[in-house]
């Protein structure tokens, strides 16, 4: 599991650095890029203990209403107010929220180097006028923000593309790596609400296309092209869709990649079908039109394959993880 997270992240930063040294096309950029960012989350989510955060079926059902209503509080935003502004405010926040992202993702690398007790000991820092609100971190954390403060300083001097993507990598590294959707039912929730909040947004009204194109912040992925009418091609985060339960479900079973390839598959030809669409008609795509189709389809496809339907119903990472910690306490006893 380890090699396979060291080859990823060493793929990945040679596919960030490659377009300073020679040119790639666009698109081949966009899926390579995607699909290695991808690659990247699910194994650094493989852990374990499992990720902190975990969605439920409600939690499910209201993303894609609280992402429509974000979505068009940003766009009336820029409808009314000033767009420098509303930059300027986005760049502030993202400049400290790309700190936590960068020093997160680049810590794992780090902490190899320093001694154990700055990767254990945790130091409590309090607000000097609400003691109530405190901020635990360790050493290791501190070293891992300073390369990740100086960056996100060149990003919000220079706004350089490069920049943009190598922060919004970082933001969906963290967030595959941190949130877990439970169970395969509630990803199939979620995956069909984003289904028609990507199609509606994007076909029925000019709201997504407008904030993509005006918000200037790393929500989206950008690969310069050679068309002046447009600079660049985008990708938004938010398309780039989470195989990582279906890994996590393979590693539960001692299986490591089982169903995680017929996902990561879907996931690289759902991307693909978006390209040739997009250039085909020369206007933007909701890639989830054809993301969630491709992932849903070919994971459904291999577990029908193989008579596992009800074994990948019935998971519940929840379950499996404090299982494993009663095994585990269970084990110790008897030591």
């Amino acid at each position: 599991m380890k090699n396979h997270e060291r080859l990823a992240n060493l793929a990945l930063a040679g596919l960030t650095l490659a377009p300073l040294v020679v040119k790639v096309n666009p698109n081949l950029n966009v899926i390579l890029t995607a699909c290695l960012s991808v690659y990247v989350g699910c194994y650094r989510s493989v852990k374990p203990t499992p990720p902190s955060e975990t969605m439920s079926n409600e939690h499910a059902m209201r993303f894609p209403l609280v992402g429509s209503a974000m979505l068009l509080s940003l766009f009336l935003l820029f409808k009314f107010l000033s767009k420098d502004l509303v930059n300027a405010v986005l760049t502030c926040y993202f400049f400290v929220l790309g700190i936590v992202a960068l020093s997160a993702t680049l810590l794992p690398a780090i902490r190899r180097f320093l001694p154990d007790q700055w990767n254990d000991n945790v130091i409590v820092w309090r607000f000097p006028y609400i003691r109530s609100l405190e901020v635990e971190f360790t050493k290791s954390q501190i070293i891992a923000a300073i390369p990740g403060t100086f960056f996100c300083a060149w990003y919000a001097l220079k706004k350089h593309w490069l920049a943009n993507n190598i922060l919004g990598l970082a933001f969906c590294i963290q967030g595959i790596e941190m949130l877990s959707l439970g169970s395969f039912k509630t990803g199939a929730i979620l995956l069909t609400g984003l289904f028609v909040y990507d199609i509606f947004w994007v076909f029925f009204t000019p709201v997504m296309v407008s904030v993509a194109k005006s918000f200037d912040a790393p929500i989206k992925l950008l690969f310069p092209t050679s068309d002046s009418a447009r600079p660049f091609s985008m990708l938004g985060l938010g398309d780039i869709v989470i195989p990582a339960l279906a890994l996590r479900f393979d590693v539960s079973r001692g299986k490591e990649s089982q169903y995680f390839k017929s996902a990561f598959i879907g996931y690289t030809v759902g991307l693909v079908l978006t390209i040739i669409v997009m250039n085909w008609f020369q206007a933007a795509q909701p890639a989830l039109l054809y993301i969630v189709p491709a992932v849903t389809g070919f994971l459904a496809a291999h577990c029908l394959w193989n008579g596992e339907v009800k074994s990948l119903l019935e998971f519940d990472e929840s379950k499996t993880s404090s299982s494993e910690e009663t095994n585990a306490d269970s084990n110790k006893k008897e030591d």
